[in-house]
């Protein structure tokens, strides 16, 4: 079973930095990139957090008002909060499940889309993770260039997170480059000889209606 994400990221940063607002726990995590390397939602945070407060796992230190900003809540990890995150942390660390990727279906799939558009699709694939692959190294590099005190910016095990993310990119990338190549040289050739008519309902219809003319 999966280790539930959010739940597990909304513990560990209340832990990391109680007490703590809801609002400091989301900006924290966008400053983490969660939303990206570990398919948080940002909206998410504050149900994740009413969640846990009725659970038992976390609880209210305080509500105060600074200036004319709204009313905050701050929260706080309870004990059986800490025996809840220690438990998701092993889970996760243990885990070695593959995440099922929508794309190794289409991979499996090839033949049935016409030679040109496995191309473009694999080119177009291939500049989106060179951008990412950049974009995920020079942040990694960002955060370990910072204090790492949580409390000014991010901590520098997030670049672990950033670094496994662009491993994952660049495998990526390593693939569809050396599919491309196997596809445009002739060694990957799987299509028929024939267009498949999955292809072209355009055309299907037009040769139905010359039928009847």
């Amino acid at each position: 079973m999966a280790v539930p994400t959010t739940r597990l990221l909304v513990l560990a940063l209340v832990r990391l930095l109680q007490p703590v607002h809801g609002y400091d726990v989301r900006r924290e995590l966008l400053s983490w990139h969660a939303d990206e390397w570990a398919n948080v939602k940002p909206g998410s945070v504050y149900g994740a957090l009413n969640t846990l407060q009725r659970d038992g796992l976390i609880a209210v230190e305080g509500v105060g008002q600074d200036g004319a900003r709204p009313e905050r809540t701050s929260y706080r990890l309870t004990s059986e909060g800490e025996k809840v995150l220690a438990e998701l942390i092993r889970e996760g660390l243990w885990s070695a499940e593959q995440p099922k990727h929508p794309y190794h279906a289409a991979v499996a799939l090839f033949p049935f889309a016409p030679r040109g558009d496995v191309i473009a699709a694999l080119r177009s694939r291939i500049l989106k993770f060179e951008a990412d692959l950049g974009y995920y190294e020079r942040e990694e590099q960002r955060i370990l260039s910072g204090s790492g005190d949580p409390t000014e910016t991010e901590p520098h095990h997030v670049a672990d997170a950033m670094a496994l993310a662009a491993a994952h990119t660049r495998a990526d990338l390593e693939w569809s480059r050396k599919t491309l190549r196997r596809i445009e040289n002739g060694e990957l050739d799987v299509w028929p000889t024939t267009p498949d008519a999955l292809f072209e309902p355009a055309r299907e219809h037009a040769d139905a209606a010359d039928d009847q003319d």
